[in-house]
């Protein structure tokens, strides 16, 4: 999700490290800041939502918390606020309703920051009530799902009384912020725009339904994809995780390995090992698409070009050392990277496609990664110490982008 990762983990995988948000806090009392959340101080995330509104989000809650007297008002107040969020996120995107401020409205990133303000606000909260940090961790739990869209996802019948083709799209919060804290991520746009919208197919009007997903390695292990995709995959039509890839290029990955090449997540934290899922002695290695990949390389969708993309990076089985594989991994070979790599986007598509076998809906449901291009800042524009937070090119390239996963997913469910 994103070239530096994908490049990052082709790369000897390091060792593990801890993650820097500090020691636990005492039972009880407010907990300390992640890294994540340090960063929110920063000029640019500031100005990201002072420019969209969405600075209003944060302050807001802690007045409402003020008020909360029992734990169970508490997480009423807390969803609330993160289903809001996330509602007031999906109509700026749709162009409903004030846009706040002159930051465009296709920009996904006053909902990651203002989020982040959010969860700030609920660890250092200081209730009138005993806390335990199983409740507070709880809490923001709720939050999080609330805010992201992952407890929205409902299809409603269309008003003819025939049943809508069901589709479900997954995207990301921005990553490698210590790089470029200007970054944006437009798989987490392209939710953010698609969420709830009718596309015309084939076989009629299909709905769109989206979330988006922490780049956080532990969050991925606790079960997040799998807590919000169980119920949903068997009643969906089409499925695709979206996440920012390679420059200059969509992918459509083929497969997808059980293996994390060490890249640091949001929080500076660092994972090399075997994919964590449930059930590991019936592990795959491997797991692969059943999207439709001929027929989107086929199709036109936009100025992007879209390629079917059969690389994987495997130990041969007897082997020792790690080889690319173009035409994808070979009999009884151990995953080191899968087409998308062996970061989180590499894993959400392994995880879901994992979800998709285990339920029994391989032959019967399509469903893959879809890595887009790399989000550019436009010329003149590229460094992050001088460069501003927006531009009309970095601005239409994510549009563009935003576009043509809307055309992708069209073919895909016509052809499916």
């Amino acid at each position: 999700m994103g070239l530096v990762a994908l490049c990052a983990g082709l790369a000897v995988p390091g060792p593990a490290t801890a993650s820097s948000s500090g020691p636990a806090a005492p039972e009880g009392a407010s907990a300390a800041l992640t890294v994540e959340e340090r960063r929110l101080d920063r000029a640019v995330p500031q100005e990201i939502l002072r420019r969209s509104g969405f600075d209003r989000a944060a302050p807001e809650l802690e007045r409402a918390l003020a008020g909360a007297r029992s734990y169970e008002q508490a997480e009423r107040i807390v969803v609330r606020a993160g289903s809001r969020l996330w509602t007031r996120a999906v109509d700026r995107a749709q162009g409903r309703g004030p846009a706040g401020g002159d930051l465009s409205r296709d920009d996904d990133r006053p909902l990651y920051w203002a989020r982040l303000g959010m969860t700030r606000e609920v660890r250092q909260w200081t209730p009138g009530f005993a806390l335990s940090d199983v409740r507070r961790a709880a809490l923001l739990g709720r939050l999080e799902q609330a805010s992201r869209g992952q407890d929205a996802i409902r299809y409603p019948r269309s008003a003819d009384g025939k049943g809508l083709k069901r589709i479900l799209v997954t995207g990301f919060d921005p990553f490698t912020l210590d790089r470029d804290i200007r970054i944006s991520n437009p798989s987490g746009a392209t939710a953010l725009a698609l969420d709830g919208t009718v596309i015309r197919t084939a076989d009629g009007p299909a709905r769109i339904e989206t979330a988006v997903f922490p780049v956080r390695w532990q969050d991925f292990a606790d079960g997040t994809v799998e807590r919000t995709l169980r119920g949903r995959l068997p009643r969906v039509d089409l499925f695709a995780t979206v996440s920012q890839g390679r420059v200059g290029r969509f992918d459509i990955e083929r497969t997808n390995g059980a293996w994390r090449g060490g890249f640091p997540d949001n929080d500076d934290v660092a994972r090399t090992e075997t994919v964590p899922v449930t059930d590991p002695a019936t592990q795959p290695q491997w797991t692969s698409t059943t999207l439709p990949y001929a027929d989107i390389v086929a199709a036109a969708t936009g100025r992007f070009p879209v390629y079917d993309n059969t690389s994987v990076t495997e130990i041969p089985a007897g082997g020792t050392t790690a080889v690319v594989r173009p035409e994808g991994p070979t009999a009884g070979s151990t995953a080191r990277a899968g087409g998308g790599g062996n970061y989180l986007s590499n894993e959400i598509a392994y995880r879901a496609t994992l979800l998709r076998d285990r339920l029994g809906l391989h032959d019967t449901l399509p469903g893959g990664h879809v890595h887009t291009p790399v989000l550019q800042f436009g010329t003149g524009n590229t460094d992050p110490a001088t460069g501003t937070v927006t531009d009309p090119e970095f601005v239409r390239n994510r549009l563009d982008i935003i576009a043509q996963v809307r055309a992708v997913v069209r073919v895909a469910a016509d052809a499916s």
